[in-house]
This record gives C-alpha cells, structure tokens and sequence, in this order.
C-alpha cells in the first residue's frame, strides 16, 4: 500500500486537533451558578415525577394482575 505523501504524520493530526478543540473550548458560553442549580433541581424534580408515575403504574398494574390471572384460572 502506498502512503500518501500530501497527507501530514499522525503527531501533527493530533497538535492540530488539540489546537482546534482549545480555540472551540474558549468559544463555549459556559452557564454560571444560578443556571446550573435551577436546571439540577428541575431535572431531580423530573426525575422523582417519573418515578412516582412509575411507582403508580407498577402498583395499578400488580394489583389488576393479581385479581385478573386467578380468575382466568379458576
């Protein structure tokens, strides 16, 4: 297999990665201390909604089962 020759060695691919990615890194609007703990405390409240809504779920649904499959059997 022939190397090409236009194409530059695996060190300088990776220098020019590391600079691209440092120059994009500066760009980014980085959110401060209120915006995290607002969206932290929706996203556990979130997460606890669903749970319950799960939790519910599971319970309605144990306790049709529970009725239903006896009674198909019986």
């Amino acid at each position: 297999m022939a190397v090409d020759a236009a194409r530059p060695n695996v060190f300088v691919r990776l220098r020019n990665f590391y600079v691209e990615v440092v120059a994009e890194m500066k760009r980014v609007t980085w959110p401060d201390k209120q915006q995290i703990r607002s969206a932290t405390i929706g996203i556990l409240i979130f997460v606890l909604l669903v749970g319950v809504i799960i939790t519910l779920m599971d319970l309605v649904l144990q306790g049709l089962l529970v009725r239903l499959i006896p009674s198909l059997f019986a």
